[in-house]
């Protein structure tokens, strides 16, 4: 069955960096497109990066020039290097493919001093 198993968050000061990696198994990773999202409290959970089976990536506007997406295709994993971060980058991070299958239990990224 689709598993998705998020690590790496933490509480940082602001400005500081994290990296997130995300271990899929249960379908075929490599040709798959990936994403990361997150969901601060109370709104809505929203898409923060996409890369794609041959490496292209996208970004939302509030993470563009920050954050940095990218895939082990041999190990099955997906991350994201997330610098100079901010309180308003505090939330819960999930990674999906694309169209999304069932989610896991995301990690939680506090930016605060």
């Amino acid at each position: 069955q689709v598993q998705l198993v998020e690590s790496g968050g933490g509480l940082v000061p602001p400005g500081d960096s994290l990296r997130l990696s995300c271990a899929a198994s249960g379908f075929t990773f490599s040709s798959a497109v990936m994403g990361w999202y997150r969901q601060a409290p109370g709104k809505q959970r929203e898409l923060v990066a996409t890369i794609t089976s041959r490496g292209s990536t996208n970004y939302a506007d509030s993470v563009k020039g920050r954050f940095a997406i990218s895939r082990d295709n041999g190990e099955n994993t997906v991350y994201l290097q997330m610098n100079r971060l901010k309180s308003e980058d505090t939330a819960v991070y999930y990674c999906n493919k694309l169209p999304n299958v069932s989610w896991g239990q995301g990690t939680q990224v506090t930016v605060s001093s």
